[in-house]
């Protein structure tokens, strides 16, 4: 049955270029050859590549912005690239969009994929499924195989054949369940399958031993900046520390078998005016190649600390203070060669001896290469590494309802509850569910009861301000403002970084005539998001009501400069200009 699936195969991939990074050819020859592949793909998925750092630090930051096919399957309009010189930074932001377009137009084609329940798919491809532990270890569930089994079969998966890497045997997984947990999560690309593959490992190491570090607040070592001797990376650290900027690098490792530098920045003239604190991380072969990708990684995402620039957080949180960050300043000292490596001349060996520095976790890994594009891309898959934007109390019976809510018709939905509380009795996500399945029914009273009911049950903050915002986003939908405003407050309290929950509690304020506890409402929003066109307009027009006209004119011209089809906002910055 296998002989004619796709199976990954490796093959030696030695080095042609170590000087930051590890690749199979240099930075220049990566540009040609995708430029090259671009031409002959006639494809319209490059707009352009610029240039978008302001050279304060010196550290080059590239943009590759999305040409109109790309567009078509993409969610994303333009990808960043970060480097030691303007040739790997822009070949960064060259393989970035390679990467996202290969996996977006792969779900968009869907090949070989067999639709099919749990047992079916047990029946059809028995040996060759992935196992049904693999699938608890997933979400880190210890659960009856039996209700494992009754809870996947409510919902009908897209099976697909991926590789098990290192022994290359071919193993069925249901592929959508995986892109639920993680989304774009593991996606690759590189100039050799094997370079792609080296580098899914390592993102879904990075965001693994990050969501650890970060969630659970580890004390982890500190790295002796005087240890750091790899030419590139002393030349990085001198631009921090020639403007001022300082950076502390710190061991995230955490006993895997690829070496993480996470990296804390901040400019202490500029924090909270035109900088923020940036953190982030990176993981590579080597502990030089790990510091140098989380170095250039915090140039990427700063804005040279100076320009105003507002990152969204993903692998790690964000700080406003550096008090938020404080645990992150203890730990012993260590030097970088003390991290753990699996540096070779050859990638496939790096690649080898770190897959066997997993176990007993195991990675999975599906070509995504776009057939006319032809640059390796892959979705690399490891059950039980951990990603911070995941469910803190995850389960099969979590993600299934959630799908069963989200995509089922009524009676499926409710059927499939019935079984998931036979499965998890008066489990948490029951009565939230069910919330939002009178939402779609639009049965108001039901759903505010219900989210009422949900809301002291969620095990964590995060999943309480969920019940919370959408009782209160259940008021609005009746009009019902005022009585909105508790239950979204509550919502914005508990998770303040949300910025949908504060946007509609400004809308609620402002519904109610309240136009300045709204207008601090979206002040809040844009200090977690400055760059919110949508707020900064909503926020003008409080201030043009409270009478102050010169602040109103300032936000509604910066939010139309942002979104030039916000109607409103320019209605309303013309009534201000006379």
């Amino acid at each position: 049955m296998n002989s004619h699936l796709p199976c990954i195969h490796l093959v030696p991939c030695p080095k042609g270029y170590t000087r930051d990074l590890d690749k199979t050819m240099s930075p220049p020859q990566t540009i040609a050859r995708v430029r090259q592949r671009l031409t002959e793909a006639d494809l319209d998925i490059l707009a352009r590549t610029t240039r978008v750092d302001v050279n304060r630090l010196g550290i080059p930051v590239f943009l590759s912005v999305c040409g109109a096919d790309a567009r078509r399957v993409m969610p994303t309009r333009k990808q960043m690239g970060k480097g030691s010189s303007p040739e790997q930074a822009e070949a960064s932001a060259l393989m970035e969009l390679m990467e996202r377009y290969a996996f977006f137009s792969f779900w968009q084609e869907r090949p070989h994929m067999v639709r099919a329940t749990w047992s079916e798919a047990e029946a059809r491809f028995g040996d060759a499924l992935l196992p049904l532990k693999e699938m608890l270890r997933s979400v880190n569930e210890e659960l009856d195989e039996a209700k494992a089994r009754k809870v996947l079969d409510l919902i009908s998966w897209s099976f697909y054949p991926a590789t098990r890497l290192p022994d290359e045997s071919i193993v069925w997984l249901p592929l959508d369940w995986f892109k639920l947990l993680g989304e774009f999560n593991g996606t690759s690309a590189g100039n050799s399958p094997e370079e792609s593959l080296l580098q899914g490992l390592s993102e879904l190491i990075e965001r693994h031993v990050c969501c650890l570090a970060d969630r659970e607040r580890l004390v982890t070592p500190s790295i002796d900046p005087s240890s750091c001797h790899d030419p590139v990376l002393c030349q990085l650290l001198e631009a921090f520390a020639r403007e001022g900027v300082h950076i502390v690098l710190k061991d995230f490792s955490l006993d895997m078998p690829l070496p993480t530098v996470a990296a804390i920045a901040w400019d202490p003239t500029t924090i909270g005016k035109s900088s923020e604190i940036v953190f982030t991380a990176g993981t590579a072969a080597s502990p030089a190649k790990a510091a140098i990708r989380a170095v250039t990684e915090i140039a990427q995402l700063a804005g040279d600390f100076c320009t105003n620039a507002c990152y969204e957080a993903s692998g790690l949180s964000k700080f406003n203070t550096l008090e938020e960050a404080a645990w992150l300043f203890d730990g012993p000292t260590v030097s970088l060669d003390s991290l753990p490596t699996v540096e070779n001349n050859d990638i496939k060996q790096e690649l080898l001896t770190a897959l066997e520095g997993l176990l007993p976790l195991t990675m999975y890994a599906v070509e995504t290469t776009h057939p006319r594009l032809g640059i390796p891309a892959h979705y690399n898959i490891a059950p039980g590494m951990a990603f911070r934007e995941r469910d803190l109390n995850q389960s099969l019976g979590l993600f299934v309802g959630r799908k069963l809510v989200e995509e089922a018709d009524a009676h499926t939905a409710l059927e499939g509850l019935e079984v998931l509380e036979e499965c998890y009795p008066k489990a948490h996500f029951l009565p939230f569910f069910k919330g939002m399945l009178a939402l779609r029914a639009e049965d108001w009273s039901s759903a505010s009861a219900l989210f009422a009911e949900a809301m002291p049950l969620q095990p964590g903050a995060d999943a309480q301000a969920l019940a919370a915002f959408y009782l209160g986003y259940t008021e609005t939908l009746q009009g019902r403002w005022a009585e909105a405003i508790p239950a979204l407050a509550k919502a914005v309290e508990l998770c303040p970084e949300m910025k949908e929950y504060g946007n509609l509690l400004g809308v609620a304020h402002f519904k109610t005539g309240n136009y300045s506890i709204a207008a601090d409402a979206f002040a809040a929003v844009l200090r977690v998001d400055k760059g919110s066109a949508m707020d900064l307009a909503n926020l003008g027009l409080c201030e043009k009501f409270l009478g102050k006209n010169e602040e109103a004119r300032q936000h509604l011209a910066a939010a139309l400069e942002l979104d030039p089809n916000l109607d409103f906002a320019r209605q309303h910055l013309a009534q201000l200009e006379g």
